[in-house]
C-alpha cells in the first residue's frame, strides 16, 4: 500500500511538472528551429527528475548535460526548482541540441531529510570539515551521475554518443572538472562557471573553506584531463573569486589540463549566479560559440 502511494505521489509530481513546464513558444524561437521542453524521471541507479528540452523530432541530437551547484542546508534543497539555467538551456536547444538538467539527488521532490522519523535521503556533496575537507570525491560522485545519464540517453538513442558537451555552475562546474580528469570518450568540451566548492564558509564573502586544498586538488585533476574546457568566471564573485579561480587555473593547466580561462565583468550584485540570468545570455554566448566552433 505504501509503495502504490509513492507511485502515485511520484506520477502526481511528475503531471505537476508536467504542466508548468509547456513547449516554448513560437514567438521565443528562431523561425527554423522549435523546441520542447519535458520533465524526465531518469531510472539510473540513483533515480532522479531531469528538465529536459530538445528540438521537435526525432533526434538523433547532440547531448548537453547541465549541472547545477550545491546547498548544504536541506530545507534549501527541499525547495530546489524543477528548472535551473532555463534561458541558459534554451539557447543551447535552439542550437540543435537535447539539454539534460538533472536535479540531484537530495533535491526537490527527492530532499527526504526527516530525521525525527528515520528517514533520510542520499546526498553526496558533503566536503566535510575545513579542516580535512574531501573535495575530490563529492566532484568524482556527480562526474558518474554524468556517465549514467550519457549512457542512458545513449540506450534509449535519443543523443549522439560522441557528441556531449557537459555544462556545469558552482559545484555543477567542479564536478565537470571531475569528470574531464577521466576522460570519457563521448564527452568531447566540457563548458564551466563560476566552478569550485568550499564557497562562502559560514555565508561570508570570498571566505573560502580550505582554498590552498581546493587548488591543489585541482591540479590533480589537471594531470590526467585531457577534454578541451572553457572556464568562465565573473569579476564580483563572492564565492570563488578572481584571485583563487586563477589560482585553479593555473594549478590545473600546469599540471597538463587544458582549460581556456575568462573572467567577465561584474553582474548583478552577486556574479556567482551569473548563468541563471537570462541577461547574462548575450555576454557568454559569444564565449561559448567561439569556443565550440573551435572544436568541430
Amino acid at each position: 500500500m505504501c509503495q502504490q502511494n509513492l507511485r502515485s505521489q511520484v506520477v502526481a509530481l511528475l503531471l505537476l511538472f508536467t504542466t508548468l513546464i509547456t513547449p516554448s513558444r513560437a514567438e521565443d524561437q528562431p523561425a527554423s528551429l522549435r523546441i520542447q521542453e519535458e520533465i524526465w524521471a531518469l531510472p539510473l541507479p540513483l533515480p532522479m527528475f531531469a528538465y529536459l528540452v530538445r528540438p521537435v523530432g526525432d533526434g538523433p541530437f547532440p547531448l548537453v548535460i547541465m549541472n547545477h551547484g550545491v546547498s548544504l542546508n536541506r530545507t534549501d534543497r527541499s525547495f530546489f526548482p524543477p528548472v535551473e539555467f532555463r534561458d541558459a538551456a534554451k539557447w543551447f536547444a535552439k542550437r540543435g541540441y537535447l539539454v539534460v538538467a538533472p536535479v540531484g539527488t537530495g533535491y526537490g521532490a527527492a530532499a527526504i531529510d526527516i530525521p525525527e522519523h528515520g528517514l533520510y535521503g542520499p546526498f553526496f556533496s558533503k566536503v566535510g570539515k575545513c579542516s580535512n575537507p574531501n573535495f575530490r570525491a563529492p566532484g568524482l560522485a556527480v562526474a558518474q551521475v554524468d556517465l549514467w545519464i550519457i549512457d542512458y540517453m545513449a540506450a534509449e538513442k535519443r543523443i549522439v554518443p560522441k557528441d556531449v558537451i557537459v555544462v556545469g555552475q558552482s559545484a555543477g562546474g567542479w564536478a565537470a572538472i571531475a569528470l574531464s580528469s577521466l576522460n570519457p570518450s563521448q564527452v568531447k568540451a566540457i563548458i564551466v562557471f563560476a566552478a569550485g566548492r568550499g564557497g562562502r564558509v559560514d555565508n561570508k564573502p570570498n571566505n573560502n573553506c580550505a582554498p590552498d586544498t581546493l587548488v591543489e586538488a585541482t591540479g590533480e585533476f589537471g594531470r590526467t584531463s585531457r577534454v578541451p574546457m572553457l572556464w568562465i568566471y565573473i569579476e564580483n564573485d563572492t564565492f570563488f573569486g578572481p584571485p583563487l579561480s586563477k589560482r585553479m587555473h593555473e594549478a590545473f593547466t600546469t599540471a597538463g589540463g587544458k582549460a581556456e580561462y575568462h573572467v567577465v565583468p561584474p553582474f548583478g550584485g552577486e556574479g556567482h549566479f551569473f548563468i541563471d540570468s537570462p541577461d547574462a545570455v548575450p555576454i557568454w554566448a559569444p564565449l561559448v560559440t567561439k569556443f565550440l566552433d573551435e572544436q568541430g
